[in-house]
């Protein structure tokens, strides 16, 4: 059986915010017990891995860095992050969930929600914060790669997955990234994307998305994938026909429902995960 309970904590900037912004406070829980069945974290204000370790004798030596969704005021933590990442333990990858920087909320619940029901109203504040979150996500893949030997990871096999605004911050890091933080495989889904210039050298792409999405429309996971292959680099493209906004692992009965498993089978093709028996 894989093993289920995070075992650490790992600070992303051990030696210090790069940038201390508008940052304050540490993560808090949401005092309701769930948003769209899963706990929140918001007011993150210093970024930490959740490392999901599978048993070692199922360890594929692949790692991926797992950002949770929230339009960047708050994470969900369970439903785009612990879940996933015990999905992947389950077939032995390695998943560190990454609580990245977000927008600070007001502590007060009711004034919370009620902030975070009109996010397309806060654009100013999400565009303030997103460098950071991306900075962030970059910064979890070099801390990861460094000490890779540590979590039996392969360091030319390390990944990151983010959902909605966590996809943001995968897409942004598939294209911002250095030597040490380069992405071996990015999988950006139902996600915001920043547009900019693809590196010809940008790691390969792993999309899906419903046309039906209120919140993230689906042509952004179109250009995002079309500007992979102007790049001339490899890309997947999912574009499920319906699926709504943040389904994550949520089973509706739909063809999305198995994007994940299309996910497995792409990591499969990029010889990125052991083929299945």
């Amino acid at each position: 059986m894989p093993q289920l309970v995070p075992t650490e904590t790992i600070h992303v900037w051990p030696d210090g915010l790069p940038d201390q912004g508008p940052w304050h406070g540490i993560g808090k829980e949401l005092g309701r017990p769930r948003w769209e069945n899963s706990p929140l974290v918001r007011n993150v204000s210093e970024p930490v891995l959740i490392p999901f370790l599978p048993e070692p004798s199922m360890a594929a030596g692949t790692g991926i860095v797992v950002c949770p969704g929230g339009g960047f005021h708050f994470l969900m933590i369970d439903k785009e992050g612990s879940q996933v990442a015990r999905w992947l333990n389950e077939r032995g990858v390695a998943a560190f969930v990454l609580k990245y920087r977000l927008v600070p909320t007001p502590d007060d619940d009711d004034a919370f929600v009620e902030q975070a029901s009109n996010l397309k109203q806060r654009r100013a504040q999400i565009e303030q914060v997103r460098p950071a979150a991306i900075a962030d996500g970059l910064q979890a893949l070099r801390i990861i790669r460094r000490e890779a030997p540590r979590w039996g990871i392969e360091r030319d096999r390390l990944g990151i997955l983010g959902f909605s605004a966590g996809g943001a911050v995968a897409a942004g890091a598939a294209t911002r990234y250095d030597r040490d933080s380069r992405p071996n495989f990015a999988a950006p889904i139902y996600g915001a994307w920043e547009e900019t210039t693809v590196p010809t050298d940008a790691p390969p792409l792993f999309v899906a998305a419903a046309s039906d999405d209120p919140l993230v429309d689906a042509d952004v996971s179109v250009r995002l994938y079309s500007a992979w292959k102007a790049a001339g680099c490899s890309a997947e493209l999912h574009l499920y026909a319906q699926g709504g906004h943040g389904f994550g692992l949520l089973q509706q009965g739909l063809p999305s429902d198995h994007w994940i498993d299309r996910f497995w089978d792409w990591l499969e093709a990029q010889s990125l995960v052991p083929a299945r028996r």
